[in-house]
């Protein structure tokens, strides 16, 4: 249950016996160290009560489309926004047949066609409904539109008969959930991930320092590691919860960054650059703390090593992704880095908007991004594009990760630019 750790699952609980079983589902995933919240229709709390789901998730539950509290009133943006899966169990006949027919008409049905979330359903109804054609076209036209299916299982119901339409066991659940996070893209590579700041010291209590959470990078991280790479992060000071790979090692400096990249990088297959690596450092580094004995203070700034730059200079280099965090001219600068430091890709992303009441703000320091991807042809040089619109950074960085994959693929195989 590994893959679950972490990460940010929405259960929706549809009105049926097997309610019940949900309550169990609530507490495994908590376990398993998942972030859960709870949707329930109002015939689900006919059968559970809701203070039970809030009691086994630790969190408010979920049950009305408007709500004052809520930004904007929309509880089913937040929450769409929020969700790294969608999770419906059980799914009753009459919200298996709402939401195969994009109906909107409560909050669980409303946030499903509001999310990008992974969505799977879990069936669970009478066996006659269940082998209903209507209810048989609906599963599949769910199926088509990219849901996963978990379930059901056969055995004795609630009703009295006996047959396929129960709901898959709790263990079943868990198992297929976390295969949602599982991939095999880049499986039997080594992918090298940077994340973070670097911490370059004025002083023993100061240093210049920027807004990177390491969010981005973590994310990334765990992404490739979901789709099969062999995984070491390289970490700048964070305080994120240490995600889920093979390596980790943490640095403070650019310095030190600089030593531990090159120390690792000639077993990478990919290199992925997401730390936001201080450009400069204090040329002299007082040995005492510095007094406020004058009006001003002038420090003197030295180049820090571009280690992005080195990487990609290398005779034996891996497929080198930069990330560009700009404030204006996003295309012009992404592109110039890209061309300028001979990378394979580079993912950019504009940090001058902040946030309003609508949206969230994207880039450091903020648990969403957007970004735009431009890469190289390896045989034409040649250079695509693809935007990545606002979400969860750890949406995101499976996107971008099966996109990476993608691209680093068709181009060992010969091909050009990895499109699909």
């Amino acid at each position: 249950m590994q893959r679950l750790k972490y990460k940010h699952i929405l259960l929706g609980v549809s009105g049926g016996i097997a309610a019940y079983k949900a309550a169990d589902l609530c507490s495994q995933l908590t376990r398993a160290g998942a972030k859960v919240r709870v949707v329930m229709t109002a015939a689900a709390t006919a059968f559970v009560s809701a203070l039970t789901f809030q009691a086994l998730s630790g969190h408010q539950v979920y049950r009305e489309l408007f709500t004052d509290d809520a930004p904007a009133g929309m509880s089913h943006i937040e929450l769409a926004r929020w969700a790294d899966v969608i999770l419906i169990a059980p799914t009753s006949a009459n919200t298996l047949a709402k939401l195969a027919h994009g109906r909107a008409d409560n909050l669980l049905t409303t946030l499903c066609l509001a999310s990008s979330a992974i969505k799977c359903f879990a069936p669970a109804m009478n066996r006659v409904m269940w082998e209903d054609p209507a209810t048989q076209h609906n599963c599949q036209r769910l199926l088509d539109a990219g849901w996963h299916q978990f379930g059901p299982d056969h055995g004795h119901q609630a009703c009295g008969e006996v047959g396929a339409g129960r709901m898959l066991a709790v263990t079943g659940l868990l198992d297929q959930l976390s295969q949602c996070f599982a991939g095999d893209g880049l499986h039997g590579l080594h992918v090298l991930v940077t994340a973070g700041p670097t911490h370059e010291a004025i002083d023993p209590v100061r240093y210049i320092a920027n807004r990177s959470s390491g969010r981005m990078g973590y994310a990334m991280a765990e992404a490739a590691q979901a789709a099969g790479a062999k995984v070491s992060l390289l970490s700048g000071p964070v305080h994120l919860p240490e995600p889920v790979v093979d390596k980790i090692i943490q640095v403070e400096t650019a310095a030190a960054m600089q030593q531990a990249v090159m120390a690792a990088i000639e077993n990478a297959d990919i290199y992925i650059s997401a730390a936001a690596v201080a450009d400069y450092r204090v040329a002299t580094v007082s040995a005492q703390k510095i007094k406020k004995h004058t009006e001003s203070l002038t420090l003197s700034l030295v180049k820090n090593p571009d280690i992005l730059r080195q990487v990609a200079a290398l005779p034996q280099r891996p497929y080198v992704v930069g990330f560009a965090a700009e404030t204006q001219n996003l295309q012009q600068q992404a592109m110039a880095k890209l061309v300028d430091k001979k990378l394979d890709m580079i993912i950019a992303n504009d940090v001058s908007a902040p946030a309003d009441d609508r949206e969230p703000a994207a880039g450091f320091n903020s648990d969403y991004n957007a970004v735009q991807v431009y890469w190289r042809s390896s045989k034409t040089g040649d250079v695509s594009q693809q935007a990545f619109t606002l979400e969860r950074k750890t949406l995101l960085a499976r996107k971008l990760i099966d996109h990476i994959s993608r691209v680093f693929h068709a181009q060992q195989s010969g091909g050009t630019d990895g499109k699909k």
